[in-house]
This record gives structure tokens, C-alpha cells and sequence, in this order.
């Protein structure tokens, strides 16, 4: 426990810090959109792309167990949705953002850190290639779900335009084809573009993961009540992913780098991006802010018990 305990102290002292700086400085949450876009088009990116280019091509081709993390992704959305229409008597577009809640992991801002130190740099290449999969399916079903509900703009053609913009002009996604086709040719760039692509890579994760500290600082404080109208939801976020990863992984033979990695990502709470889709089509704004802080806060120790499982050899 003392060894979980050295890794996960500093990473989620990151975000603390992050937090009480967010409340303390008490800026508009304008002051951090260029620090997003560092960490969004620059850091994490550049650190994709320099650990994929590394890896012989022959461990970039385990696409089956990508597909099985999104299958325990996929059984935990239905599971949160079938209940969310349950409890919101058929709401279709607020079920929505109550099942990304409890399916949608944060695997961006916090995924690639902790797994780089949790489970070393081999962990990069699950960890982008579940990220980007991940990815493109919610940038798919999201919007896909709010044209049933009616909550969408434009015609189909229109959306079905937005959602491959989405997809091939994201960041993360752009750096994994870039990483996946310099391993694939065995390019190495230049000695002074490998040293830039180090900086970066070296300063993704701390910006990262103050600069969630600080999102979820800017978050107004939830009441009793709106925590308890999610509590079941970040349940499911927070132990029902992981051990559906887990189900779904050990039932597949997965290798112990993609348990560990998947069960890892699954274990995450939710996303900041739950919290910009429910904004953008104005539905669930407040249970997914809520969502996040509480989540977040839960984590550190939910996160912690994974680490153990993983670290202690019983996963």
C-alpha cells in the first residue's frame, strides 16, 4: 500500500493543488482555455505520438481487446440509461447524459499519466488506442442520441458532417495515426524535434492534471440533494465500469498490460467532456458538474484501491 500510496499521492496532489489554487485565486474560468489548449493540442498529443512511434508495430495490433473495453463500456451505458429512463420516466436526452455519468472515463487528462506511472510506458499504447475508440464512439452515439430526443440542430447530413469532423480533426485522435504510422515505417525524427517532443511529453501530465483540479474548482458546490439524485450513477462510474472491464478482459485472455490498463481507464471518474456535451445541448448541465466534483473527489480513493489490486499482483 505504501508503494500505491507514493504514486498516487502526487498524482491526485496535482489536482488538489489545482483545486485549492482554483478557489483560492478565484480567476474566471476564461484564464484557463489557453492552458487546455496546450494540454489538448500540444502536450498530449506530442506524448502519444513519441511513445507510439517507439513501439514495434507488432504491439499496436491488439485492436480485439480496444474492442472489448468498449464492450464493458457499452454494458455499462445500457445499464446506466436503462435506468436513468426508469427514474426520469422516458427522458430520452436527460437519460443520456445521466448514462455518460456513469460511462464516460476521464481516460484523457487523467488516463495517460497515471498509467504511464502505475504501469509504466508500455501502458501508451492501450491507453491510446482505448482512448481513441472510446472517443469516436461517444463523438458518435451522443449526438446520434440527442437527434432522437430532438435536442440536435441541423439537418442529418449536417450532423453526420459534425460528428467525422469531430473525429478526424481531434487532437489525440490525429497523434495516435500519426504515432501508429511513424511505428509502422520506423521513423525517428530529428535529434532536436525528439528533445522539443520530450519537453512536451514531460509537461502533459502535471498541466493536465492541475488544470483539472482547477475545472473542477470552478464547479459551483453541489447541494445534498443533486448528489444524491447522481450518487447511483457515480457508483456505476466508479465500480461497475472497472469491474465490467475486468469481466470483460479476463473473459477475453487479455494479457496482463491490457487488464491492467483497460481495468485502469474504467476505473476513472467522469469526463470533463460530459459536462461540455450536457451544455452544449442544454440538458443535465448541473448533475454533470456535479458529477465531476464529486466523482473526482471519490477517485482518489477508489483509484487508489484499483492501484493496489494492480500493483499487488491480485488483478
Amino acid at each position: 500500500m505504501s508503494e500505491v500510496l507514493s504514486l498516487t499521492i502526487p498524482f491526485f496532489g496535482l489536482i488538489l493543488l489545482g483545486f485549492v489554487v482554483g478557489r483560492i485565486a478565484r480567476k474566471p474560468s476564461g484564464g484557463l482555455v489557453w492552458m487546455n489548449i496546450f494540454i489538448v493540442y500540444v502536450a498530449l498529443p506530442a506524448l502519444f505520438f513519441q511513445y507510439l512511434s517507439r513501439m514495434p508495430v507488432d504491439e499496436l495490433g491488439d485492436v480485439i481487446y480496444v474492442i472489448a473495453c468498449a464492450g464493458a463500456t457499452w454494458v455499462v451505458l445500457i445499464i446506466g440509461f436503462a435506468i436513468a429512463m426508469i427514474r426520469t420516466g422516458g427522458n430520452l436526452a436527460y437519460s443520456t447524459i445521466l448514462a455518460l455519468i456513469g460511462g464516460y472515463a476521464n481516460n484523457g487528462y487523467l488516463g495517460p499519466g497515471l498509467a504511464l506511472v502505475a504501469i509504466g510506458t508500455t501502458a501508451t499504447v492501450p491507453v491510446a488506442l482505448i482512448f481513441s475508440f472510446e472517443s469516436t464512439m461517444f463523438f458518435v452515439l451522443t449526438p446520434v442520441m440527442m437527434a432522437i430526443a430532438g435536442s440536435s440542430e441541423g439537418t442529418f447530413v449536417q450532423q453526420v458532417l459534425r460528428i467525422l469532423h469531430r473525429v478526424f480533426t481531434h487532437p489525440f485522435i490525429l497523434a495516435v495515426i500519426a504515432g501508429v504510422t511513424a511505428a509502422f515505417f520506423r521513423y525517428q525524427p530529428p535529434a532536436s524535434i525528439d528533445r522539443l517532443l520530450t519537453m512536451l511529453t514531460n509537461a502533459a501530465a502535471p498541466c493536465a492534471l492541475f488544470a483539472m483540479g482547477v475545472t473542477v474548482a470552478l464547479q459551483p458546490m453541489p447541494s445534498s440533494r443533486s448528489v444524491q439524485d447522481i450518487s447511483l450513477f457515480i457508483i456505476i462510474k466508479l465500480v461497475l465500469h472497472p469491474l465490467a472491464a475486468y469481466v470483460v478482459l479476463s473473459a477475453m485472455g487479455a494479457p496482463p498490460l491490457w487488464l491492467m490498463s483497460g481495468v485502469l481507464l474504467a476505473a476513472l471518474p467522469t469526463a470533463t467532456n460530459v459536462f461540455i456535451l450536457a451544455t452544449q445541448y442544454g440538458v443535465g448541465r448541473e448533475e454533470a458538474s456535479n458529477a465531476i466534483l464529486v466523482g473526482t473527489t471519490l477517485a482518489a480513493f477508489s483509484v487508489t484501491g484499483v492501484l493496489y489490486v494492480i500493483r499487488s499482483g491480485l488483478l
